[in-house]
C-alpha cells in the first residue's frame, strides 16, 4: 500500500472544488500545499475547508477533530512552496489561458519527475499537456463536488502521457476513498461527461418540445435512474433487468432521440439572462428568498448520507458475499 503521509501534494486553485479536493487529500493523510492564484481565495479557503472537516466529524466520516488534519495544511500564495510536492493538481477556471499561466508557474518550481495534473471537464488533456515542459508526466484528474464525500474520480491520460503514471494515480486514488475510472485514451468530455451530456441534451429537448415540464423530467431521473445508479451502472442494470428487452427498444427508440449539435435555447436563455443556478438563485427553477441557499445546505447533507449507503454496496459487494458464503459452507462441511 502506498504511504500517503510521505507524498506531499499541491493544490492550485481554492474555489469550491479546490477546497473539497484539499479536504479529501488531507483525510487520506497527505501533507497538502494549497496555493491561491487569486488573493480573494485566501479570505474564504481556510474557513471553507474547516467547515468541511466539522461536517465530516459530525457525520462520522472521519474519526479525528479538524485540527488533526489541518496541521498538515499550508495555505499560501507562494508557488515556491510546491517544490517538494510529488503531485500537483491545478484546479482553476475552465480557461486555457489561465490554466497555461498557472501551469507555467507550477513547472517553474516542481521537480521534473513530479506528476502534474489538471482538474478540467472541458479542455482536452492532450491539448493542455502540449503547454507543459514534460507532457509524459501530465494527466487529468476530474473530480466532482464535494470531492471528500463522493467516490467519483476520472484519471485521464493525454496522447503523450506515460500510461504508467496513469496507473500509479489510479492505484493511489483508491486511498482517497475513490472508485476511480482510468481513461486510457483522451476524448472530449472523458467518460462521465459524455454520458451526462447525452442525458442533459435529451432532457432539455423533451421540455422544449412540450413533452414534459422541467419538474417532470427531474422527477423521472430521480425515481428511475436515481433509484438504481448508486448501486449499479448502466451495463449491470441491463444485465439485471434483461438485455434482450433493451435490444428491442433500441431499434425503435434510438432513431427518435435528439442529436442536435447546437446549444439548446432553454439553457442559452438562462445564461443570457445571467442565471447561474442556485449560486445566484436564477436558473431553470424559480427560487424564493433563502430557498437556493437551503438547496445547497440540503445537498451537502444528502452527500454524506448517500455516501454511507454507497459504501455498504461497493463495486465488489457480490464477490465478497460469494466468498463469505463459500467460507461458511467450508466451515460447515468440515
Amino acid at each position: 500500500m502506498i504511504n500517503t503521509n510521505e507524498i506531499p501534494v499541491g493544490i492550485v486553485g481554492l474555489g469550491l472544488m479546490g477546497c473539497s479536493i484539499v479536504t479529501c487529500l488531507l483525510i487520506a493523510g497527505h501533507p497538502v500545499i494549497a496555493v491561491a492564484p487569486v488573493s480573494a481565495d485566501l479570505l474564504h479557503a481556510e474557513n471553507r475547508i474547516r467547515k468541511h472537516f466539522e461536517n465530516s466529524v459530525e457525520k462520522g466520516l472521519i474519526p479525528n477533530k479538524p485540527e488533526f488534519y489541518l496541521q498538515n495544511l499550508t495555505i499560501t500564495e507562494d508557488y515556491g512552496l510546491l517544490k517538494n510536492c510529488q503531485l500537483v493538481n491545478e484546479c482553476t477556471i475552465e480557461d486555457i489561458d489561465v490554466k497555461n499561466a498557472v501551469l507555467q508557474k507550477i513547472e517553474a518550481v516542481i521537480a521534473p519527475d513530479a506528476l502534474l495534473t489538471s482538474n478540467t471537464s472541458a479542455i482536452p488533456i492532450s491539448k493542455l499537456q502540449k503547454l507543459t515542459q514534460h507532457p509524459e508526466r501530465f494527466l487529468g484528474l476530474h473530480w466532482t463536488e464535494p470531492a471528500h464525500t463522493t467516490r467519483f474520480l476520472e484519471v485521464i491520460c493525454g496522447d503523450d502521457t506515460d500510461i504508467k503514471n496513469g496507473e500509479y494515480l489510479y492505484e493511489l486514488s483508491h486511498q482517497w476513498g475513490k472508485e476511480p475510472i482510468l481513461v486510457r485514451k483522451d476524448i472530449a468530455g472523458f467518460i462521465t461527461n459524455r454520458l451526462m451530456y447525452a442525458m442533459y441534451r435529451e432532457a432539455i429537448s423533451l421540455v422544449e418540445n412540450g413533452y414534459a415540464t422541467i419538474e417532470d423530467v427531474d422527477r423521472s431521473c430521480r425515481n428511475n435512474a436515481g433509484y438504481f445508479m448508486t448501486f449499479v451502472g448502466v451495463f449491470r442494470w441491463m444485465d439485471l433487468t434483461g438485455v434482450p428487452a433493451y435490444h428491442t427498444v433500441m431499434q425503435n427508440l434510438l432513431p427518435t432521440l435528439n442529436n442536435s449539435t447546437e446549444v439548446p435555447e432553454l439553457i442559452d436563455k438562462v445564461v443570457r439572462e445571467g442565471g447561474r443556478g442556485v449560486a445566484n438563485a436564477h436558473g431553470f427553477y424559480d427560487y424564493a428568498p433563502g430557498e437556493a441557499k437551503m438547496w445547497e445546505e440540503t445537498f451537502k447533507e444528502f452527500s454524506y448520507e448517500i455516501r454511507e449507503l454507497a459504501l455498504k454496496y461497493p463495486v465488489d459487494i457480490v464477490k465478497k458475499k460469494l466468498a463469505e458464503k463459500e467460507g461458511n459452507s467450508s466451515e460447515q462441511s468440515s
